[in-house]
């Protein structure tokens, strides 16, 4: 098995894939036309990455999830992830923007990039274009090529972070745009969602594992935890975890109604380690403590 490579310079990134020398230390940009090689291998860099690729034949392996682009599309990688490239050959022009993180460093950007949530996603949740979009996008990087090929001054770096954060803000929209188109064709994510969750209670989970995780619910429905909460944001309006926290309530609130079970039995038999947290958790959900709430009832 090959060993990951980590690239901790763009300079060493350049050299490992034999491409030349970039124009800034912490920044470059590159073109790709049929064949871009990023070695057969997995890496891991100090950089974020911001691609669009249409591939005619290869895989990309990316956080250990095997992804095929066979449409338009983009990726997002964050510093440290692992990335892989095999065989890879393009049907049309790609590019990728490579920012080493330092650049971010006292800019406004270097916050705000870690709140894209599709920095966490897997390639087989990648972001595709329609030809419109892609036009949008691809003028963005033509700016940003631009600017970094000419003699760079004072006001470089201010004017390539601004078309990267345009690209940023453009990408979310498009996403909320695909949530959309998803939802429309494979249906709701959150019924999907509630079934996973109504056989985590059958199948006793809640007693030998304890309170589900987004990251379980997420395995079984094939995405990851950050898509997940996404997507059902857009359907309902509440992450994964809100959702979560609302079934365990309900069936806390029956459960009350209908047993003579104390609290703590109760919390315990949902999983919670603790009466207090369920208790908080309760009067955030209803507005009362359990207690409170099975007095009402009984009353």
């Amino acid at each position: 098995m090959n060993k990951t490579v980590h690239y901790k310079t763009l300079a060493d990134l350049h050299k490992g894939n034999g491409w030349p020398p970039p124009e800034h230390p912490l920044l470059s940009v590159v073109s790709c036309k049929n064949d871009c090689t990023l070695g057969d291998r997995e890496f891991t860099s100090n950089c974020y990455m911001i691609g669009f690729k249409k591939l005619k034949a290869g895989i990309i392996l990316y956080g250990r999830t095997h992804y095929d682009h066979t449409n338009g599309s983009m990726l997002f990688v964050k510093p440290r992830q692992i990335i892989e490239m095999k065989h890879m050959e393009f049907e049309e022009d790609s590019f990728m923007i490579l920012i080493h993180e330092d650049y971010l460093a006292g800019h406004e950007l270097h916050h705000i990039i870690q709140k894209y949530n599709f920095f966490d996603y897997e390639t087989n949740e990648a972001l595709h274009l329609s030809p419109k979009e892609e036009g949008i996008i691809w003028d963005l990087f033509n700016k940003i090529a631009g600017e970094y090929s000419t003699n760079q001054d004072e006001y470089s770096r201010e004017i390539m972070i601004g078309h990267i954060a345009s690209i940023l803000m453009y990408s979310q929209r498009f996403y909320k745009r695909q949530f959309i188109n998803r939802t429309d064709i494979s249906g709701k994510t959150v019924t999907k969602f509630n079934e996973a969750l109504r056989m985590y209670y059958e199948a006793g989970y809640l007693q030998t594992k304890g309170l589900p995780s987004v990251q379980s619910l997420a395995e079984q429905l094939y995405v990851s935890p950050r898509y997940l909460s996404d997507l059902l944001k857009q359907e309902t309006g509440k992450t994964a975890m809100d959702l979560i926290h609302i079934s365990l309530i309900s069936e806390a609130k029956n459960q009350l109604r209908a047993s003579d079970q104390s609290v703590a039995e109760i919390a315990y038999g949902l999983g919670f380690e603790n009466t207090s947290y369920f208790t908080r958790l309760f009067k955030k959900q209803v507005g009362l403590k359990p207690l409170e709430f099975k007095k009402q009832i009984l009353n």
